[in-house]
């Protein structure tokens, strides 16, 4: 009998990604929808713009990349999600704390899970962006509602150990065979779907008070994939398609403006989170139908990753836009978001160049740089022309593959029914990248860290490749590849 076949990190991310998609277009429809409106955006972007439509990435790439969001409620739930999304080849990047990014109360800590290799970002680039409640965090839980919620959470198992144990034989081994990595589909896909076990109305009803986001994540005994996000090329152009087949949208796109320079870091909108009919037990035991909306349908557009110093100038930016919109709408109460927009712009003109090769000149994007070998016409003593050729390099940008908390955040307070309860008078709880590198006891990756390792790994190869020295391309052998 011939052995079953090996899948390997990179195919066990891939179908996990596919599952997961086909299990939560069946739970919320208007996901499939997202899904068709976002191809046909795709395939229309390709068709007028050609070559440049692929800048940030393969058309085959962009079809099927997805992100995926989850909630989980204590440390070792946690350690537990990155053991499963270890076994496909993804790590904790990134720290983010949206318990200060929105106005809202969203009381949760957040890390994203995703593929760092290049390589491995270029076979199927499927993130999971985790949070989980700060049940310490006196702003939003007493003493006695953490001791209960502490409780409730210490109770769940969200995880099996079948599933745990074929994650840790997974990346132990590098894989698993074809039928233990079947198994491990089934059960890692059941784990994030939505149960049909009727919810504790009083309890989720009383940490709902607090925040809906607490409420979903520890009103309930289980967890289940939040949503799930397409990446398109035009995201203006897809969010006008939505609303024109009656799908309602929060009110904006997050992040940065539509404008006519590089498109940066990301961009993000969602349809708003739909009534899904769930089942409560009522505090004397009555099994009643109510609704719950917890979860809505994503899309994103993906820029280029910004260095720290681009990244500072868009934090200013950011800043710059909201307290100038503030005064705009304490002068005019009917300050409308296309206003905002507007200003947003004027905005980004004087902070960002206008071309990708000013963005790299200024050190405000990441690039890498791929070898080419130039002809270059020199004159001869005899008055003629000759072709010679010299070693160069062509600039080629690299994709955003992270977050940015305060547009997560805007997501989440977009979608939810009320802002909750924060007592801004209580101190909140220290966490910060080591504590969740701690608690998931695995290293933290931080993006701008991978993102400089592509750089210097592009610059040694290219330099190889044409036999210079490194430090020599990157000042003489430089050209640049398209201006946008």
């Amino acid at each position: 009998m011939p052995a079953p076949a090996f899948l390997e990190p990179w195919q066990l991310r891939a179908a996990f990604a596919r599952s997961l998609s086909d299990m939560y277009g069946k739970e919320v429809p208007a996901y499939t929808t997202l899904l068709d409106v976002s191809h046909d955006v795709n395939a229309d972007f390709v068709t007028q713009h050609g070559a440049d439509a692929e800048r940030l990435g393969s058309i085959a790439r962009v079809t099927a990349e997805r992100h995926g969001a989850i909630r989980v409620g204590t440390p070792t739930e946690m350690a537990q999600v990155a053991r499963i999304f270890g076994a496909m080849g993804m790590r904790p990047v990134g720290f983010y704390d949206l318990r200060d990014a929105s106005s809202s109360s969203v009381p949760v800590i957040s890390t994203a899970f995703r593929p760092i290799e290049r390589s491995e970002l270029a076979r199927n680039p499927f993130r999971v962006f985790t949070s989980m409640l700060v049940t310490a965090d006196r702003r939003f839980f007493t003493a006695d509602l953490e001791r209960r919620l502490e409780n409730f959470l210490g109770a769940r198992t969200l995880f099996g150990p079948e599933l745990l144990a074929l994650a840790d034989r997974a990346e132990a081994e590098g894989g698993l065979p074809e039928d233990r990595a079947a198994e491990f589909l089934r059960l890692a896909t059941a784990a994030f779907e939505l149960s049909a076990e009727p919810v504790d109305q009083a309890w989720y009803r009383e940490l709902e008070a607090v925040s809906a986001v607490a409420a979903d994540i520890g009103g309930i005994a289980s967890t289940h994939i939040n949503h799930l996000t397409p990446r398109v090329l035009d995201i203006d152009d897809l969010y006008a398609r939505m609303e024109a087949r009656g799908i309602t949208m929060i009110d904006a796109i997050q992040g940065p403006p539509r404008w006519e320079g590089p498109d940066v870091l990301l961009r993000q909108t969602s349809f708003r989170a739909l009534a899904e009919p769930r089942t409560f037990r009522t505090a004397d035991g009555e099994i009643i139908s109510d609704s719950l909306r917890v979860r809505f349908g994503e899309v994103e557009a993906r820029g280029i990753a910004l260095t720290r110093a681009g990244r500072a100038a868009y934090d200013a930016a950011v800043v710059e836009i909201d307290e100038a919109a503030a005064a705009a709408r304490a002068d005019d109460p009917g300050f409308a978001e296309a206003q905002r927009q507007q200003l947003a712009r004027a905005v980004w003109q004087k902070t960002f160049p206008t071309t990708e090769a000013a963005l790299a000149d200024q050190e405000l994007g990441w690039f890498t740089y791929e070898p080419v070998v130039e002809p270059v016409e020199t004159q001869v003593s005899t008055g003629s022309t000759r072709e010679s050729r010299i070693p160069a390099v062509v600039r080629e940008p690299i994709v955003y593959e992270d977050f940015l908390p305060r547009s997560a955040a805007g997501i989440f307070q977009s979608n939810l029914t009320s802002d909750g309860a924060k007592d801004a008078s209580q101190e909140g709880a220290d966490r910060d990248a080591d504590w969740m590198a701690g608690a998931l006891g695995r290293d933290l990756n931080d993006p701008f860290d991978l993102y400089a390792d592509q750089v210097a790994r592009s610059l040694t190869a290219a330099a190889e490749t044409l036999g210079v020295d490194p430090a020599t391309l990157t000042t003489t052998h430089r050209t640049t590849g398209a201006t946008r």
